[in-house]
C-alpha cells in the first residue's frame, strides 16, 4: 500500500498571508502545498502563476503540487519548474500532445502527473501511464473550489489501480474536489493515497481539520 499524503488547497486559503497560511500548514504535519493555477480559458475562474510560486518556495519545505489548469500547458513547464514546483499536473484535456508534454516535465527535473476531468475516461492515459509519478482524478469539474464530491468517479480510481498493477507501475493516485472527512474515506477506499482539501480545512479550524482527515484515513 502506498503511502497516504494529505494536500492543502492553496486556493482557499488567505491570499494576502500566504507566508503565515504555509506556516500554519507545515505545523499540521501534511504533506503538499496543493497549487492551482488557473488561466481564465481552459477553466473560467484565473488564480497564480508561476511568480506566486517563486514568491512561496522560500517560506516551505512542503511539496509544492502545481496543478496546471490551463490551455497549452508545454509553454508554462519550464517557468512552474524554475519557480520551485516539485509536481506538475496537466490536464489530458489541455494539450494534443500530452505524452511530448509530460515528458518536457521529467526532463525538467519534476515529477509529472496527467489529470483526468470527472467526463475523461482512464483510456485517455492508458498510452502515458509509464511517464507519470501521478495520476489526478478530478472529483468536481475543475475551476471553482467548493463543490460536491462527484462519487461515480472512482470507479476511474479502481480502474487505474488495476492498470498500475497489470503493468508494474508505482504511480500514486490523488483526488480533488469536494474532499472532507468523510469523502476521504471513500476515496481511500476506492485506492487513491494523495487527497486534496481545500474549502473544508480552511473554513474551519485548520489543525482540527487535518485531524480529522488524518482520522477518516486511519478508519
Amino acid at each position: 500500500m502506498k503511502p497516504f499524503k494529505i494536500a492543502p488547497s492553496i486556493l482557499s486559503a488567505d491570499y494576502a498571508n500566504f507566508e503565515q497560511e504555509l506556516k500554519r500548514l507545515e505545523e499540521t504535519g501534511v504533506d503538499y502545498v496543493h497549487i492551482d493555477v488557473m488561466d481564465g480559458h481552459f477553466v473560467p475562474n484565473i488564480s497564480f502563476g508561476a511568480g506566486v510560486v517563486a514568491a512561496m518556495r522560500p517560506y516551505s519545505k512542503l511539496v509544492f503540487d502545481c496543478h496546471l489548469m490551463v490551455s497549452n500547458p508545454e509553454s508554462h513547464i519550464a517557468d512552474f519548474a524554475r519557480a520551485g514546483a516539485d509536481i506538475i499536473s496537466i490536464h489530458a484535456e489541455a494539450t494534443p500532445h500530452i505524452h511530448g508534454a509530460l515528458q518536457k516535465i521529467r526532463e525538467a527535473g519534476v515529477k509529472a502527473s496527467l489529470v483526468l476531468n470527472p467526463g475523461t475516461p482512464v483510456e485517455a492515459a492508458k498510452n502515458v501511464l509509464n511517464l507519470v509519478d501521478q495520476v489526478l482524478v478530478m472529483t468536481v469539474n475543475p475551476g471553482f473550489g467548493g463543490q460536491a464530491f462527484l462519487a461515480e468517479t472512482m470507479d476511474k480510481i479502481r480502474e487505474l489501480v488495476v492498470l498500475r498493477e497489470a503493468n508494474d507501475l508505482d504511480f500514486d493516485i490523488e483526488v480533488d474536489g469536494g474532499i472532507d472527512n468523510q469523502t476521504i474515506t471513500i476515496a481511500k477506499e476506492a485506492g487513491a493515497n494523495v487527497f486534496v482539501a481545500g474549502s473544508y480545512l480552511f473554513k474551519g479550524d485548520l489543525k482540527e481539520r487535518v485531524a480529522a482527515l488524518k482520522a477518516g484515513l486511519d478508519a
